[in-house]
């Protein structure tokens, strides 16, 4: 029987045809290759969610068999999925790579930043992340986002330039015909590159499937302990949930995207395995922000908002 992974390769006329991923991981090998050339102290975003972790796979394929020859990113918000933190160690460590981690937490204590009153963390990500670009001098900073997730993540192109404070002009985007990535930049500036902008949350998840990537188990449907809030089960915790009126309970659930444990919602599901959970993204209609990310309902703006002050 063929898998959903497999499936893509047929139906080709010439043995010679790229299959639809092959085409996808060989431009996403490209671009990392031409930041590689054009930048010199590039710096990948890693949180150990699925979209960061394939492109790391990516980054170790184009590299191979040298080591990757960029650092890793994270921005911690204090609030993470504690199985997801573990993973990002675990990883870290299996590949022997260097990873500077932006405490949110070290902010709120030294009172540069404040606490929501709603609990979430995930808006106090923009300081730490454009404050360690800029201490560490990071002319490129590779993210996971992908054009299906979210309308204004869909107005990026892959190389999007950043001014001296990393903020987002969408009138300052620039051509990019025939894959030429132009990554000029002035003093002080940046390029945010986006090596999986063409891909879905299917091709994404085919990939992994594919090559056999190791995910957290968050992402695979699990007995869990979560409350409603917003029309979405939250995982509770110290974060600030369950309030008062908010019933606990245990759900067959698995996370679609990981984020703060604050914003991020489960979905019920039974797909334990990678094909169950292709099937159930296949048959879906809404993208995994628009079914799961608080953050992202905040306005009709809420990512554009966020990404002009610097958030991704």
């Amino acid at each position: 029987m063929t898998t959903p992974a497999a499936a893509l390769t047929e139906g080709t006329d010439s043995p010679y045809a790229l299959s639809h991923l092959d085409a996808l991981e060989s431009e996403a090998v490209h671009i990392f290759r031409e930041v590689a050339g054009e930048f010199e102290r590039p710096v990948i975003l890693f949180s150990g969610g699925k979209d960061s972790i394939v492109m790391l796979h990516l980054a170790l394929k184009a590299f191979a068999p040298a080591a990757v020859p960029f650092t890793l990113l994270h921005v911690d918000t204090g609030h993470n999925f504690p199985e997801v933190i573990e993973y990002r160690d675990r990883v870290v460590a299996e590949h022997g790579l260097r990873l500077h981690v932006a405490s949110v937490q070290e902010y709120i204590d030294r009172g540069d930043l404040k606490e929501r009153p709603d609990g979430t963390r995930n808006p106090l990500q923009t300081v730490p992340l454009t404050e360690a670009i800029q201490r560490h001098r990071f002319d490129a900073v590779f993210g996971g986002g992908r054009r299906d997730e979210e309308k204004a993540r869909a107005k990026e192109r892959v190389f999007s330039l950043r001014d001296e404070f990393s903020q987002w002009d969408p009138r300052r985007q620039r051509p990019e015909l025939w894959q030429l990535y132009n990554g000029r930049h002035a003093p002080g500036e940046h390029v945010r590159v986006f090596p999986l902008s063409n891909w879905t949350e299917l091709d994404v998840w085919q990939y992994i499937a594919r090559e056999e990537i190791e995910l957290p188990q968050i992402y695979f449907a699990h007995e869990r302990e979560v409350f409603q809030r917003a029309g979405m089960w939250l995982t509770a915790g110290d974060w600030g949930g369950p309030k008062q009126g908010e019933s606990v309970e245990k759900r067959l659930i698995r996370y679609r995207t990981v984020g703060d444990m604050s914003c991020t919602g489960a979905v019920d599901s039974d797909a334990t395995t990678l094909d169950a959970v292709i099937a159930e993204i296949a048959a879906s209609r809404l993208t995994e922000r628009g079914a799961t990310r608080a953050d992202d309902k905040m306005s009709e703006a809420a990512m554009e908002d966020r990404k002009r002050e610097g958030y991704f």
